[in-house]
């Protein structure tokens, strides 16, 4: 069993007291529009999606116990709030409840926690990483996907920026939970470019005037199952060398 709240509480005892170090995951996503095909859920489905696999692959190890905990599925998003399904919090809430929750498990002794996130809107970024700094130990990890030596291992779309319910998205939503995309409209989407970190950084803080008018960039009719698995690959080897790294924490 790898969900940490499907445990019953003498499990969780055992868990704390076996010699396997514990470490926890926390995904983390935001439910925003994703196009006219993707759904609003992309994000937290593709946090998910690694968490689920890296334990997966570590069930059986003789060092690490690795447990999931349950989802985060609300961030800050704000640059899809001119389209239905944009459900944000406040930075204020976001950083309130991760130091909340990580301080918790620090005292019932899991300090231990990597913050596994998909959604990459600067504030909810800057946010998940003040959090950490809060916390301030050595035990909490964020996967940062956006620093370049990470997203050098990542797709094409994933580095161009323009990649918004595009090509990479699609393709490992397609992975994993097919029949949430319509494909019908994926399919005649065409492809639009749009530096989104340029767009950012001229000071444009949302879809429409960055020009993406349906709430997508990049290429989600060139999406497919079989990219998204290979992405998946890349992104829960990326999550174990974290693991792996922070078990070795004294």
């Amino acid at each position: 069993m790898t969900r940490f709240a499907d445990l019953t509480s003498p499990a969780v005892a055992e868990v704390r007291a076996d010699d396997r170090i514990p470490v926890l995951l926390l995904p983390v996503g935001a439910i925003e529009p994703h196009g006219p095909h993707a759904p609003l859920s992309t994000d937290p489905i593709i946090s998910a999606g690694m968490c689920d696999r890296a334990a997966a692959r570590l069930a059986d190890d003789p060092e690490v116990r690795v447990l999931i905990l349950p989802p985060l599925p609300y961030g800050v998003t704000r640059y899809g709030a001119a389209f239905p399904g944009a459900v944000g919090v406040s930075e204020d809430t976001l950083h309130a409840i991760v130091v909340d929750v990580c301080l918790s498990l620090a005292q019932q002794g899991f300090p231990r926690v990597v913050i596994v996130n998909n959604h990459f809107e600067p504030e909810h970024v800057s946010t998940l990483l003040r959090a950490v700094a809060t916390l301030d130990s050595p035990s909490v990890r964020y996967l940062n996907l956006l620093r370049r030596h990470t997203a050098a291992r990542l797709t094409d779309e994933f580095r161009s920026g323009s990649c918004h319910a595009g090509r990479y998205e699609t393709s490992l939503v397609l992975a994993d939970h097919p029949d949430l995309v319509d494909t019908a409209a994926m399919r005649d989407l065409p492809p639009l470019i749009v530096d989104m970190p340029a767009a950012m950084r001229d000071g444009r803080t949302d879809f429409p005037t960055m020009g993406m008018d349906q709430a997508y960039c990049g290429s989600p009719a060139e999406a497919t199952a079989a990219e998204g698995l290979s992405t998946f690959d890349t992104l829960t080897e990326l999550l174990i060398d974290v693991i792996r790294d922070l078990a070795k924490q004294d």
